[in-house]
């Protein structure tokens, strides 16, 4: 499972989380507590706001721990929202285009979890992709596919919050269809430079871990603490959506039915 964080409040440097804590994300690309393997080597990336409306990005197949770019991309750059992932791959190959976060106009995304059989739906989930969202379609995960799928939904007309849960409910029905038993799980982070949208929700009782921090003036959401302060970290209970504007966060319950989108 990958690992990753999302920042949102007063403008902080990214190194403040990615690379000084004690267990930063850098940190967790080797020694992970709470995934099923301690390191998170196929490769990382980053993506931040900051004076345009479009998000920066900067992302390499090489582990976190060994890139002397992302240190000091990390120490110059300042930002009000970013986020940061290691990668554990999950059967798509290493490559830059299949790390995270995903960049499409103004929204940000990143994953951490896995869509049962995504080898045997791929060409289907695929195929419900608009043609004009397609088109932005470089690499080959089921992150990105979800991605691109829920900014459809989106475009017509959906909060981020349901276009995520169609997104799901989309390739969980496929999944149904095909047999699948493998479940579906999913902890992601959904942003356009004002509002961050997570999630954790799986098809079966295990969802990805996920904690928010409130620290009044900011708010993260990771998939482990990266700091000592555990008073702070909050686990997000499963089938849930955390919504973080500026320094404020609040937490609903977040569903994903089994019924064939209109």
């Amino acid at each position: 499972m990958c690992r990753f964080l999302a920042y949102s409040g007063v403008p902080v440097f990214l190194e403040d989380f990615v690379a000084s804590p004690c267990h930063s994300l850098i940190h967790q690309s080797l020694h992970a507590e709470e995934a099923k393997t301690g390191t998170n080597g196929d490769g990382f990336g980053v993506g931040w706001y900051g004076e345009k409306a479009e998000p920066g990005q900067y992302r390499e197949i090489r582990p976190a721990w060994s890139d002397e770019n992302l240190l000091s991309i990390s120490k110059q750059v300042r930002s009000h929202l970013f986020f940061a992932h290691v990668r554990a791959a999950t059967g798509t190959a290493t490559t830059r285009a299949n790390c995270h976060p995903f960049v499409h106009g103004r929204h940000l995304f990143m994953h951490n979890g896995q869509v049962g059989g995504y080898a045997a739906i791929r060409r289907r989930l695929e195929a419900l992709i608009p043609d004009e969202l397609y088109a932005a379609r470089v690499g080959t995960t089921d992150s990105e596919a979800l991605f691109l799928l829920a900014l459809s939904h989106m475009a017509g007309g959906l909060s981020a919050g349901e276009a995520l849960a169609v997104a799901l409910n989309d390739a969980l029905l496929l999944m149904q269809e095909a047999g699948i038993r493998e479940p579906l799980r999913c902890a992601a982070v959904l942003a356009d430079g004002e509002t961050t949208h997570a999630i954790r929700w799986s098809s079966d009782a295990k969802p990805p871990s996920l904690y928010v921090c409130n620290r009044g003036d900011s708010v993260v959401v990771a998939s482990e603490p990266v700091d000592a302060a555990r008073d702070c970290w909050q686990a997000v209970p499963p089938n849930a959506l955390v919504t973080v504007t500026g320094g404020s966060a609040s937490v609903s319950v977040f569903e994903v039915g089994l019924k064939r989108a209109a």
